[in-house]
């Protein structure tokens, strides 16, 4: 007997494998799934502009990358109310610095490693988490080039300076045409692109409102494929808020503060995901190597013991095994930097 109903997640047209770049752009979901990705020892890239929430900052960071915008003086501003640091609107708070220089210098280096990823990358997956979007106000922005434009990160500003609304169906839709054609442009073709909604709630905005926030990107993603037409085999959706929704509704699956999902909820997404992208050979080769790693994690108390020595010859040798067994699987790295 079945006690819930499983969404159905029809086969992708397209496999993930250990030789597939993947990168993760969006909310703070995107973190956590890219985060079981890279866990398993995949490329992963994610979020080099920190946590966004909305297909309006995505669209106008990853437009940016498209463009090859340089950043300068015009793109940050200093917080002069509190901490006196350099900020970007396009970017989490880790990009600030203590000076403009600073903070330029991490905007455009970031950038750059954006765009040697996207350039290779064969799977780019968009989380979109709401659409309620903070945009600045003309007249009391401060920052020349970005007035009346979506922010990523309000960094703690006066409220006032912004217009906090929710964008329509049509607007949103038309960011996520945007950032398809700003990955195109930068990868000089058609990557996959996998979009998905992020089932973590915004409390902040009201039950009702992140309903409405919710079906309108659902609405969106549906709009904005079905206008892609022909060019829209390489575009798909992954169902993780109906998943969540409906097959784990229960609160024993969310973590303590009840918004974010536990670690065995992540880790099922992750399970659907690779049935969903992954051949039964990519899984099998997934399992072997969570097994692997679990052992690597193993720690001794003495580092200095002839156990300790045995253990770690033995560790890098099947991690040689495992790399010329599996195409693409690196753990040179990761083995090395462990005691």
């Amino acid at each position: 007997m079945d006690f819930f109903t499983k969404v159905d997640t029809p086969a992708a047209s397209f496999n993930i494998d250990y030789t597939s770049h993947l990168a993760f752009f969006g909310s703070c979901f995107a973190d956590k799934i890219s985060a079981q990705f890279a866990a398993r020892k995949f490329d992963v890239f994610a979020n080099p502009f920190g946590t966004v929430y909305n297909p309006a900052s995505i669209e106008r960071q990853i437009k940016a990358i498209a463009e090859g915008k340089v950043f300068g003086e015009g793109d940050v501003f200093q917080d002069t109310r509190s901490d006196k640091l350099w900020h970007s609107w396009d970017a989490h708070g880790s990009l600030s610095g203590a000076t403009r220089e600073e903070c330029i210098a991490k905007m455009n280096e970031a950038a750059t490693r954006t765009r040697e990823f996207l350039q290779k990358a064969d799977v780019v997956f968009i989380t979109l988490g709401t659409a309620l979007v903070y945009f600045l106000k003309d007249a009391l922005s401060g920052s020349g080039n970005i007035r009346g434009c979506a922010v990523s990160n309000c960094h703690r500003q006066d409220p006032r300076i912004f217009e906090h609304r929710m964008i329509t169906v049509e607007e949103a839709a038309e960011s996520i045409r945007g950032i398809v054609v700003s990955l195109r442009t930068i990868a000089g073709r058609n990557p996959h692109i996998v979009l998905t909604v992020s089932p973590l709630r915004h409390t902040g905005d009201g039950a009702h409102g992140n309903t409405l926030s919710k079906a309108t990107l659902q609405l969106a993603v549906e709009k904005a494929i079905a206008g892609m037409q022909a060019s829209a085999n390489s575009v798909s959706y992954f169902p993780s808020y109906e998943i969540v929704m409906d097959e784990l509704r229960d609160y024993r699956f969310y973590a303590d503060d009840m918004i974010h999902l536990s670690k065995a909820a992540e880790e099922y997404i992750f399970e659907r995901m690779a049935e969903t992208y992954c051949s039964e050979r990519t899984r099998a080769d997934i399992a072997r190597v969570e097994k692997f790693m679990k052992m690597a994690n193993h720690r001794i108390m003495n580092a200095d013991s002839d156990i300790a020595t045995e253990f770690a010859k033995k560790r890098m040798a099947q991690a040689r095994e495992l790399e010329i067994q599996i195409p693409g699987l690196d753990l040179g790295q990761d083995i090395q930097t462990r005691h």
